[in-house]
């Protein structure tokens, strides 16, 4: 290869990542925001909320047997959604149990929807005693929770939703529990 070939190549290359480079400079997009607030109606259903769109679903328990959500209709209900492969949700769970256990006579309930396969989950469940219910909603609890207000679709993401069926509060994360028992103590004055 001779010189002239060596430069041309090299000026094609040059040129190339200068071009990628002002394409990526003018060509951001916002960055994506976390929110707590309630999300609104969401189009599909007429007048579906987002809430009832979660009570609408059924999805199996990690032993594959199929439960309505609907059965949460009614009660002050905490939904984690979390996953395995996911640290912070895991760290967060013996607190949600113990949240749960506190809770449970205040007619306040801990539900969690797993965001992975169902052999996983069953997997991890065997493995680990978790005190509150468990769902298995594969990648769709991902746009379920999106539905919800999760813009974001990290993990874990968990929603407060008050017995009237209305969405309290959510959190992105791994949740602050004096927040949450804070929130948990406004839904019942």
């Amino acid at each position: 290869m001779n010189k002239q070939t060596i430069f041309t190549f090299a000026g094609i290359a040059v040129l190339a990542g200068a071009l990628g480079a002002w394409f990526g400079m003018h060509n951001k997009q916002d960055p994506v925001v976390a929110s707590t607030t309630p999300p609104a109606v969401q189009p599909g259903r007429a007048g579906a909320t987002p809430v009832e769109a979660l009570f609408a679903e059924t999805l199996n328990n990690p032993a594959g047997t199929p439960q309505a959500l609907a059965q949460w209709k009614g009660k002050a209900l905490v939904v984690n959604f979390w996953a395995p492969w996911c640290p912070p949700c895991v760290e967060e769970m013996p607190e949600l149990a113990q949240v749960a256990k506190d809770h449970s006579a205040k007619n306040i309930n801990i539900i969690g929807i797993g965001i992975d396969s169902p052999s996983n989950i069953a997997e991890f469940t065997g493995k680990f005693n978790i005190s509150y219910p468990i769902y298995v909603a594969g990648i769709s609890g991902t746009e379920l929770s999106r539905k919800l207000g999760n813009s974001a679709g990290g993990l874990p993401y968990t929603v407060l939703i008050g017995a009237d069926g209305q969405v309290k509060k959510t959190y992105l994360g791994r949740i602050k529990f004096d927040e949450l028992k804070a929130d948990l103590a406004a839904l019942k004055s």
